[in-house]
């Protein structure tokens, strides 16, 4: 919570919640704050000012945001959801901007407050007038924000947006934090007068079932990734049961991370939609470059990571590189062939292809996010993946492990040396870290280790999860070994 003296332009310091609570969790909904406008006034900064963070996609370039986005913020102890939203432009008869708005419809329908944002600069524009009707039809409470008053002898250019009819305008900067605290506390002072009795009413009625539902922080992370058009967007949809994110078939449609929390079978987790990934050499946008970032951050916070194939094509090189990333980001890996309704690819050669080339040995899936086919199996084997990379193996089953594979195969002798290898056991999880006792570390073959993680991951059901193996030598102390053990991997 910032204190009430806090300075007009500081920065707001949200706290780190996650995703809103589950409808049906037994907790109550955050309220809806919806930020919408015409393309290009700011609404990414504004949203990224007021929630503390940096994660939607912010360019010059106007209709960066296609996608509702959900990020969390808190005010004077008021919790809410920030929704960002793609900008409207009536003239624009595009697919893409069809869905846009769309999109920005729910948003509205769903708000509690609505911020109308504005550029200031820019002055009053005929988009501005028609956000305004819109939401005005919405019914919702809402302010005007004038943004892009950079400077304090600016102020006066927010009085041209009363004549939008919604109030009075207020002058900000969300570059630089000019008014946001002003703004925020226009927005709570609204959400305790149109939610507040509402939001007592469900806390009194939630009981002990808010306490047997897990914080959102604590759920599993599943990022969906891949190339761009392989139907990550659709597979999302598909699985939240709504128009979450903007499926077109242009390729590159999805450009922020879109967090969705999702309940399956009794479990919940939460789902990541991320940007479709381009080899670094093909990326001739700098906003693509970006959201390619955001892509790779999004796997290396997840729990397990869907890689999404078109069935079409089969595994591409792509799809292998891409796969190897998430391995990189320490995240499990289960490859998604989607389109499967209308492949051309024999699905045992993409199974043997992704075992010969991937250490990590993801399981492949066909699913269709057009029928639904096998989605409920993609599903559970994700969230089991997660959980096995938090598992722990017990010491005297890895070091039964280790006597049969040394009886298969022994260390190849180094020069006349033979390796010793006294002791196998994990020492830490996410992922699942091993450590080697040998005799010697530098005879140890790479091979060797290899073969010795495969048979881990066969005897304990591993497919798809990182794993490390740390070497060392008998009577090496824990620090040392941290500090000079050698890493095969």
């Amino acid at each position: 919570m910032v204190d009430e003296r806090t300075p007009l332009s500081a920065p707001l310091r949200a706290e780190p919640v996650r995703a809103e609570q589950a409808p049906n969790s037994g907790a109550p909904a955050l309220a809806r704050v919806a930020v919408v406008g015409f393309p290009n006034v700011g609404k990414s900064t504004l949203v990224n000012r007021l929630a503390g963070v940096r994660e939607a996609v912010v360019d010059a370039q106007p209709g960066v945001t296609r996608d509702r986005k959900e990020l969390p913020a808190e005010w004077r102890g008021r919790r809410f959801l920030l929704v960002d939203t793609g900008g409207v432009d009536e003239r624009d008869e595009g697919e893409i901007q069809r869905q846009v708005r769309a999109q920005v419809a729910r948003a509205l329908e769903q708000a509690d407050l609505v911020l109308l944002v504005c550029d200031a600069r820019a002055g009053l524009r005929p988009g501005d007038v028609e956000a305004a009707r819109a939401v005005s039809r919405s019914g919702r409470p809402a302010l005007v924000v004038a943004n892009k008053v950079d400077d304090p002898r600016q102020l006066g250019l927010a009085q041209e947006f009363w004549a939008l009819g919604l109030g009075e305008p207020l002058a900000v900067s969300a570059a630089h934090g000019l008014g946001t605290g002003d703004l925020l506390d226009q927005v709570v002072e609204l959400l305790e007068r149109s939610v507040g009795d509402r939001e007592r009413d469900q806390a009194g009625n939630v009981g002990e079932s808010a306490a047997a539902t897990p914080p959102a922080e604590d759920l599993r992370r599943v990022a969906l990734i891949g190339r761009p058009n392989v139907g990550k967007s659709s597979l999302l949809n598909r699985l939240v049961g709504e128009e979450r994110v903007i499926v077109t078939p242009i390729a590159g449609t999805t450009r922020d991370p879109i967090d969705s929390e999702v309940e399956f079978e009794g479990r919940r987790f939460v789902l990541v939609d991320t940007a479709g990934i381009r080899r670094r050499g093909r990326i001739d946008e700098p906003v693509e470059w970006y959201a390619r970032l955001r892509a790779e951050r999004a796997a290396q916070r997840a729990d397990v990571a869907i890689v999404v194939a078109d069935a079409r094509e089969g595994v591409t090189a792509d799809d292998l590189r891409i796969a190897e990333l998430a391995m990189r980001s320490h995240c499990a890996t289960v490859i998604a062939l989607n389109k499967w309704d209308v492949a051309t690819c024999d699905l045992e050669e993409v199974k043997a292809r992704v075992a010969s080339r991937l250490r990590q040995r993801p399981p492949v899936v066909p699913v269709s996010a057009l029928t639904g086919r096998g989605l409920k199996r993609l599903v559970a084997l994700a969230l089991e993946l997660a959980e096995r990379v938090h598992e722990r193996l017990p010491t005297p089953a890895l070091n039964r492990l280790l006597s049969e594979t040394l009886a298969l195969r022994q260390p190849p002798a180094v020069r006349g040396k033979r390796l010793r290898a006294y002791y196998f056991t994990q020492y830490a999880t996410a992922p699942p870290r091993f450590a080697l006792q040998v005799s010697d570390k530098g005879l140890v073959a790479r091979d060797w280790i290899l073969f010795l993680e495969n048979r881990l991951r066969e005897r304990f059901g591993l497919e798809g999860v990182p794993l490390v193996i740390d070497l060392r030598e008998r009577g090496e102390r824990s620090a040392a070994a941290e500090r000079g053990r050698r890493r095969v991997s």
